[in-house]
């Protein structure tokens, strides 16, 4: 198996956008969390299945897809259901998470997870990349991204681990938010960490 670098930060941090990095630039193989979460409950899976049986045939679009809105609403306020769809789904994404890993080409591989610390995964890793951005730019960047208030970034922001959180268990950081520290000399720096943690002995065994 090959080094496993966990990639995670806030929202609007900017963690696609650094992995892209590593991908165009070295040809680092990526695992995202988010896309694997989406390929688990896509049209004929046993994920769908599941929550059509516990929620009823409302929740699908008019052509048979998740209607991701009207899941969210139904999770929202109801703690019960929402432990629900973690228990069904959290052990479905890991074990393709963990597919997809076993399959990487590149010395070393990136798995994007944006809630990482949250939900315990660092077992997961041998390293933690935290993407860091302030929480002020963070609601500046997602208030002009996804056209919401203020108020609704905050929600998000209070659902998620703070940056202090998230600084302490970096391995490694990104500052994401300095004119004067561009992205990719950054990425570039510890893309020869990197290589280097990967050859060592315990990595090639």
């Amino acid at each position: 198996m090959a080094l496993v670098i966990g990639v995670t930060g806030g929202i609007s941090s900017g963690k696609s956008t650094v992995a892209n990095l590593f991908h165009e630039h070295f040809a680092i193989d990526i695992v995202d969390a988010d896309l694997v979460a989406r390929d688990v409950v896509a049209p004929g899976t046993e994920g769908l299945a599941q929550i059509v049986e516990h929620f009823g045939e409302q929740i699908l679009n008019h052509d048979h897809s998740l209607n991701r809105s009207r899941l969210r609403h139904c999770i929202f306020a109801n703690e019960h259901e929402k432990q629900w769809l973690n228990h069904l789904l959290h052990p479905m994404i890991r074990q393709q998470m963990q597919a997809q890993l076993a399959q990487v080409t590149s010395p070393y591989a990136l798995l994007v997870v944006p809630l990482l610390i949250e939900n315990q995964l660092q077992s997961l890793v041998d390293r933690i990349l935290v993407i860091d951005v302030p929480e002020t730019i963070q609601i500046e960047r997602t208030m002009q991204r996804d056209k919401v208030s203020a108020e609704q970034v905050s929600a998000i922001l209070a659902s998620q681990a703070t940056r202090e959180e998230r600084l302490s268990h970096a391995d490694d950081v990104i500052c994401n938010h300095l004119l004067d520290n561009p992205l990719l000399p950054q990425v570039t720096q510890l893309h020869q960490t990197y290589l280097a943690l990967s050859k060592q002995p315990e990595q090639s065994e």
